[in-house]
């Protein structure tokens, strides 16, 4: 049976579109760079862009639970909302005991938050001496740039049709996730940085086919956030994809191939409990994991697909089931739109699988845009969406790009901005 064709990943298939307009010398020197260049140039400006925002946003904020009124932008995006449990965890670690209120039910505490990103900035602290405030958010800010370079040579890789169809996706992909509105985090003391840098590799080992290496990111996800389960859902699309090609002799799939993703499989699923695991060894209690998930919750109960039927109605009172039903049309449209398809097997398989997931087990409030950034391929499909004319492709890539920023200073302004007693986490 012969092989099936391996892309290269050293060649650049998705340089940037030609242009003629304003500007046209700085722009046909940033494509002429090599294409983790122009990744870098797009993450950066999308980051400067960001950090403009946050400084404007602190220069009105007030004093609030994390910081003194009017905070400098270290302190602002390295101590509000989850920066101070992450530091927390850096600098305390976890408790044996959890703490209990009177009313002898779990209150919120540090095992909500997972290891791997506070620990990392433990050992820079350590090296350099400069505090979380400093060190968390730069540490934020380099681990975003190695996701973007992921992300791009993960499109390249996982969807030649869509490359094919709609010259520069890769690109194009990279700057919608750097401008998406909560892409934000990606700066601020936060595991988003991390966990995409640990989800586009993982994509990108396994359709390398470097289960190994996948192997150790899949589990250093499951030290980062609670997203590792969807990873063994697309292990198997991938295994099943291997296999049906090589019933058409595209490919080879022996016992040991099979063997071997089976493995991967299950340690994906595994790596999807381990924290929960360890939270429950070190407090003597099984489900302590849970027990701190519900403190964070309008109702204690935590049960797949829970949320949806207290907290949309929270928000939106009466329009709520008119809401969540026109967001389910938007999410499922984006899933099967022509270029959704054009995506490879496993990255439609992620986005669809992951959408799944946090349906199910996050509750839908205001944190639920932070953890669509992980839905990346989602960006990939809507670059593609026009692919023809040029003209047409040019206009709607840039009115995403507009609406997208437009809907980052909304985000930044009303989700970071704390009130004196606090607000609803972003």
């Amino acid at each position: 049976m012969s092989e099936v064709r391996e892309v290269d990943d050293s060649v650049d298939e998705s340089s940037a579109e030609p242009y003629a307009g304003p500007g046209h010398g700085l722009w046909a020197w940033a494509v002429s760079r090599p294409w983790w260049v122009q990744v870098l140039l797009v993450y950066a400006a999308a980051r400067l862009f960001t950090t403009a925002v946050f400084l404007w946003v602190a220069s009105v904020q007030e004093q609030n639970p994390w910081t003194a009124e009017h905070p400098g932008y270290f302190p602002y995006v390295g101590f509000m909302f989850d920066g101070s449990w992450y530091k927390n965890v850096a600098e305390n670690g976890y408790p044996a005991q959890l703490p209990v209120g009177a009313d002898g039910l779990v209150q919120q505490n540090a095992w909500a938050f997972f290891p791997l990103f506070p620990m990392l900035a433990r050992g820079l602290m350590v090296l350099t001496r400069a505090p979380w405030e400093v060190v968390a958010p730069l540490l934020a800010l380099v681990l975003g740039a190695g996701a973007v370079l992921a992300i791009h040579r993960t499109v390249v890789r996982g969807a030649p049709r869509a490359v094919a169809a709609r010259p520069g996706l890769p690109l194009a992909t990279v700057a919608l996730v750097s401008v998406f509105p909560t892409a934000a985090v990606l700066q601020v003391a936060y595991t988003e940085a991390l966990a995409l840098l640990l989800v586009a590799s993982a994509l990108l080992l396994l359709l390398r086919r470097d289960y190994g290496w996948t192997a150790l990111v899949v589990v250093a996800l499951g030290f980062t956030r609670a997203v590792a389960l969807p990873m063994a859902v697309v292990i198997v699309v991938h295994a099943a994809v291997r296999w049906w090609s090589s019933r058409r002799g595209t490919d080879t799939f022996t016992w040991r191939t099979g063997a071997a993703l089976a493995g991967l499989a299950l340690l994906a699923a595994a790596s999807g409990f381990l924290w929960p695991a360890i939270c429950g060894w070190v407090t003597g209690v099984p489900d302590a994991y849970l027990q701190t998930q519900e403190a964070w919750r309008g109702v204690r109960e935590v049960a797949p697909f829970g949320g949806w039927s207290y907290v949309p109605e929270f928000w939106f009172k009466s329009r709520a089931v008119l809401v969540v039903s026109l967001s389910f049309a938007l999410v499922i449209a984006v899933l099967v739109v022509p270029a959704a398809w054009r995506l490879g097997k496993e990255l439609h398989a992620w986005a669809a699988a992951y959408i799944v997931y946090i349906a199910a087990v996050v509750e839908p409030g205001s944190s639920l845009a932070r953890f669509l950034l992980l839905a990346f391929p989602l960006a990939a499909v809507t670059a593609g969406v026009v692919t023809r004319p040029p003209v047409a492709r040019r206009w709607w890539f840039g009115a995403v790009v507009v609406l997208m920023l437009g809907l980052q200073v909304l985000w930044v302004r009303q989700m970071w901005h704390a009130g004196p007693t606090g607000d609803w986490p972003p």
